[in-house]
């Protein structure tokens, strides 16, 4: 059992605490309503509502797989992380000492190192997870796009129940998409701390920083503020 010196605990619980939190404010939030994550579901609806109109759906079949596509490309890559993060526990000894060598590092033990990787395969397996479950929903939306009512019944009954079926499936996959992308960013940060707790520390406010002003002060959140006049 590897024990934690305070340090690293109080770093790990900031990293832990941010990654959480942040992912409240975005989900759970009015604050979170206003970010670009919320403001594309505003869009999906408008999308099952526009599907529905169209006689011809070849432009929504190209969009859900463009969709499907992104997402299998994320996944395949959580693998690939996963198995990277695990095959650095066959040379821990050499690359502790190898750490040992860089500036600003604090030593580590090869238990210390082990259990570190060990956090950042878990990150990695979270993320795949995340990924393969928006695949499938979006797998499940091409079912839906190809069982959508024909445009002459647009404004039936059926068609509205479709809108509304449709778009929050969607919504679904691309929340999952979102935690998965997520998940990569706070690996990101996680790196931190192979460096020390208190880089940790400085890489977990760092990518918070990043993906906040993404989500509500880049300019493609400021697109939707500006007057097309």
């Amino acid at each position: 059992m590897v024990s934690l010196n305070l340090p690293d605990a109080l770093a790990l619980g900031l990293f832990l605490t941010a990654w959480i939190g942040y992912s409240i404010v975005i989900e759970k939030t009015a604050h979170g309503g206003r970010s670009l994550n919320s403001l594309m579901h505003i869009y999906r609806d408008q999308w099952m509502n526009e599907l529905l109109a169209r006689e011809i759906r070849i432009v929504d079949s190209q969009v859900t797989a463009a969709l499907q596509n992104g997402t299998a490309f994320f996944a395949s890559t959580s693998l690939i992380a996963i198995g990277g993060a695990l095959t650095l526990l066959r040379a821990s000894d050499e690359i502790v000492h190898v750490m040992g060598m860089l500036p600003f590092s604090v030593p580590n033990t090869p238990e210390m190192w082990q259990a570190k990787i060990v956090g950042l395969s878990v990150i990695f397996v979270y993320a795949f997870f995340k990924f393969a479950w928006s695949y499938r929903l979006f797998n499940y939306l091409a079912i839906m796009v190809g069982a959508a009512p024909p445009h002459t019944q647009k404004d039936s009954e059926a068609a509205r129940i479709f809108a509304h079926r449709g778009a929050r499936l969607c919504e679904d996959a691309g929340r999952q998409f979102n935690r998965g992308q997520r998940a990569f960013f706070f690996a990101l940060g996680y790196l931190g701390w192979f460096l020390g707790p208190i880089e940790l520390a400085l890489t977990t406010i760092g990518v918070v920083i990043v993906m906040w002003r993404r989500q509500f002060a880049s300019p493609s959140r400021r697109a939707f503020d500006a007057d097309p006049a």
